[in-house]
């Protein structure tokens, strides 16, 4: 039997340098003053406090699969990947040029020796203005199983919660939809696994009524429509956020799975007790609430010091 560690982490703002030859002219004028002072010794102080943490996953060996959202292009990506060579890994990228206004991706970054990234898909959210697409990577084991992933960095709560939400709504069908063509091709079978910052909580509606995700997996496993399993819901009876407004803790990030992982003869399993916020005494502010240091920018409340407004999160998973 085999493990696979698996881990998401939004990186909060994960920019080039400021005037970086990778940035298209439109970009930089829609950043405009957002990255002033954004240079390199502050990029590479980013990356290596993120790395410092991400070597520290499943027991110091790192991630077998690594999602992401809010890295800016494939050079950023790549400087993350050199951060992380003290592992011995055989790092390899998959990276979504997405559409976002602000030009922030998602990605992931994968060991070439336990997966390969077979397919690529990018899922468009139609929305009028631009926004991250869903990111599907068809990974293939050395096993030669098929194990698909799709990353989610649904639109953002800026403009209010309730304002919002029709947004998110579209992007929980343009997943669920996916969800179920992705069994049409592959199976129903086929194991799914769905992570991301969703910008709700897995009690949403966005999350419930529309991306189709329980809290039971019973219901997962006698859908007459593909459901998936929200993975979360355990952690938010303990009153844990990965994202704290006003020292309120929210779950947006999540780990949701199709019943490929939940039926008896299935290949993948998930680990029991293995999804778990990551937080870290270096990563969290000193107090009652275990809210994440952020890193900012120069121009918005630098800590050189920090990391990311958001906690990472991690699970393991079994191939039989």
């Amino acid at each position: 039997m085999k493990t696979f560690s698996i881990a998401w982490w939004n990186v909060e703002n994960l920019f080039d340098v400021e005037n970086s030859p990778a940035r298209s002219d439109k970009l930089s004028r829609t950043l405009k003053g957002e990255l002033k002072g954004w240079t390199d010794a502050i990029l590479s102080r980013k990356i290596a406090n993120l790395a410092s943490v991400i070597r520290q996953f499943n027991g110091g060996a790192g991630p077998d699969i690594f999602g992401v959202c809010e890295v800016e292009n494939q050079p950023v990506l790549q400087r993350l990947v050199d951060a992380l060579a003290p592992l011995g890994r055989n790092y390899l990228i998959a990276h979504d040029d997405m559409s976002d206004s602000r030009g922030i991706d998602v990605a992931f970054i994968y060991d070439g020796d336990k997966v390969l990234a077979e397919d690529t898909f990018s899922h468009t959210i139609q929305k009028r203005t631009a926004t991250r697409e869903l990111f599907q990577v068809n990974f293939r084991t050395t096993s030669g199983r098929l194990l698909v992933v799709v990353g989610n960095h649904w639109p953002a709560r800026m403009s209010g919660v309730y304002d919002s939400e029709a947004y998110r709504i579209i992007a929980g069908e343009t997943l669920a939809y996916f969800n179920s063509r992705i069994e049409e091709i592959h199976g129903d079978d086929t194991p799914i696994l769905a992570m991301g910052d969703f910008n709700d909580e897995p009690s949403n509606r966005s999350l419930t009524d529309h991306a189709l995700s329980e809290r039971n997996r019973t219901r997962v496993l006698y859908a007459n429509t593909p459901k998936m399993l929200n993975l979360m819901w355990p952690l938010m009876s303990q009153g844990m956020g990965t994202y704290y407004y006003h020292n309120e803790p929210s779950i947006l990030d999540q780990f949701l799975v199709s019943g490929g992982f939940l039926k008896s003869k299935s290949k993948f399993k998930v680990v029991d007790g293995s999804v778990e916020i990551v937080q870290r005494p270096e990563m969290i502010e000193a107090g009652r609430y275990p809210v994440p240091v952020r890193f900012g920018r120069p121009a918005s409340g630098l800590n050189q010091n920090g990391f990311s407004d958001h906690s990472p999160i991690t699970m393991s998973i079994t191939e039989s």
